[in-house]
């Protein structure tokens, strides 16, 4: 056997120098930092069985703490993945700080600087943690494309979402899931600097609007965004949940077209099956990414389905999964089962998240100086809440600058006239709705039992009025943007508005019953007049 075995090492030796010459062995000490001061002292433990990364491989340290990964010479990235029951440092703007990156000549000359010249690789990495409280029950803060072209933009960001959320205590993170800015990658230090003032650390996503368009290969578009928030693939775990933060951005396009496409690489597939050898079967797992893995109606392919597919193999020993994204400006629901080639029983849910900018900050500012901003499907702008309870969560969504029970909207007639041929129509939209939600009504005082309403894919009245608003003006505001047309909203119920009552005012009462078996109750009021002769 060493005979046959011997010349073909020799031969790969001799025929790849230039491969073996690119390789470096990063090494260093994963510890417990005592005192925070980001050094590694004498007298601080050393961790034994934690991950970390080169973004392909994975490896655990040994007893003494110590690892050792080989990475590319000319670019790479080293990352420690965070287990349960510890903290990762952040910075004064609270950006965990958990990755080395290791670019000898730094980024090639770009519109936007990317990575400065990191010069030779250290003698040692090490990454330090902070002990934690473990905690199997706990929320995160989950906003969708800030997205601002303009510094007046970000302050509208500002107002309408960070404002609110300064000082919680109520989360244990927050992760924003891609177009963290609209183009102009020099806003990324205001938007920093904006959701710095929650006091969480906030960990974020690569979009389609983070990256350097005159790159011109895939690995380079992220320059500016790893010069600033780290690497775009990583992962870490926090109490039960195994979260994992993927690039599925692809620019330039591979298929010929022009532009970009959602998808993964194999590198990043290497990743995902060596990441998830050190994760249980009984954790929850949950990705984020930005663009979606489903079609949106009337986009086209947006999403190459073959990598949803693979993806979905490597999550099949898993019950427990959640996937994420932003991208589209509505919110929705998607559930994959086999004829999605998803492997297992229960559907896998996708969570299409609305975004904070809401339809990209359009419409008439109001008397706080901030447009209204309601997206094409209804849902008005905030951003949404992810509990989790061990490996199962529920999920929840918080309008920007309404009451946290503001969660579906009503559109109905004030006054019907009684037993008109014609009846009117109530419309709710519940934010959060989808095909396993219920919504029924009834009458105060007239009707005992619950009936239900009808799930209906149509335009939300609401933004259909706010359009013909700017269409039917004889001039336009002073301030604010044409609203984009209404689409067809996948979380709207409707039912006829009772007529045939005794004159005078009537409540119709609203009851939701949503995916997770939480009910909510509403109230609608109208009127019932004498018809005119």
């Amino acid at each position: 056997m060493k005979k046959i075995l011997l010349p073909i090492i020799i031969s790969l030796l001799m025929s790849s120098p230039a491969i073996l010459n690119a390789q470096k062995t990063a090494e260093g000490t994963v510890y417990v930092d005592n005192n925070n001061n980001g050094e590694l002292d004498g007298n601080e433990e050393r961790l034994f069985g934690v991950a970390v990364s080169n973004g392909s491989d994975v490896v655990k340290t040994n007893e003494d703490g110590e690892y050792s990964i080989q990475i590319n010479e000319d670019d790479a990235t080293i990352f420690v993945i965070k287990p349960a029951g510890y903290r990762l440092p952040v910075n004064e703007l609270n950006q965990p700080q958990f990755y080395y990156i290791h670019t000898p000549d730094g980024s090639p000359e770009l519109e936007f600087d990317g990575v400065e010249p990191t010069g030779p690789l250290p003698e040692a990495i090490n990454f330090p943690l902070l002990e934690d409280v473990q905690k199997n029950e706990f929320s995160v803060l989950l906003f969708g494309d800030p997205q601002p072209y303009t510094e007046r933009e970000v302050e509208y960001f500002d107002k309408d979402i960070v404002s609110e959320l300064e000082g919680t205590e109520e989360y244990e993170f927050g992760i924003t899931l891609g177009d963290i800015v609209g183009d102009d990658l020099d806003l990324f230090q205001p938007y920093i600097e904006s959701v710095s003032k929650i006091g969480l650390p906030w960990f974020h996503v690569y979009g389609n609007h983070d990256m350097n368009f005159d790159a011109n290969s895939d690995s380079l578009a992220d320059e500016t965004f790893e010069a600033t928030f780290g690497p775009p693939t990583y992962s870490f775990n926090h109490g039960n949940a195994h979260f994992i933060v993927l690039d599925d951005v692809v620019y330039p396009r591979e298929d010929g077209e022009s532009g970009y496409i959602g998808g993964f690489t194999d590198k990043q597939f290497e990743f995902i099956k060596n990441d998830l050898e050190y994760v249980s079967e009984d954790q929850l797992v949950v990705i984020a990414f930005h663009i979606p893995i489903f079609m949106p109606d009337g986009w086209g392919r947006t999403f190459r389905i073959e990598n949803r597919d693979r993806l979905f193999d490597l999550l099949k020993k898993y019950p427990n999964t959640l996937t994420l994204s932003a991208h589209t400006h509505i919110q929705k629901f998607h559930f994959f089962d086999d004829k999605d080639e998803w492997k297992r029983l229960e559907p896998h849910i996708h969570y299409n998240v609305g975004t904070t900018n809401g339809d990209w900050w359009s419409g008439q500012v109001d008397e706080r100086g901030i447009p209204p901003t309601l997206m094409r499907d209804g849902t008005p702008n905030g951003y949404a809440m992810l509990n989790i309870e061990g490996n199962e969560y529920t999920i929840d969504y918080k309008v920007a600058d309404k009451p946290e029970d503001y969660r579906l909207s009503k559109w109905g007639p004030e006054i019907v006239p009684q037993d008109s041929w014609h009846g009117a129509e109530l419309y709710v939209n519940y934010f959060l709705g989808n095909e396993y939600t219920e919504v029924e009504f009834r009458v105060q005082n007239e009707w005992e039992s619950w009936r239900p309403m009808n799930k209906v894919e149509e335009q939300d009245p609401h933004v259909t009025k706010l359009r013909q608003k700017w269409d039917t003006a004889d001039e336009l505001p002073e301030e604010g943007r044409r609203p984009s047309n209404p689409i067809q909203s996948s979380h709207l119920w409707k039912a006829g508005v009772p007529n045939n009552l005794p004159l005078g005012e009537h409540t119709i009462e609203i009851r939701v019953t949503d995916m997770f078996g939480r009910t909510f109750t509403d109230e609608f009021k109208y009127e019932i007049v004498e018809p005119n002769q």
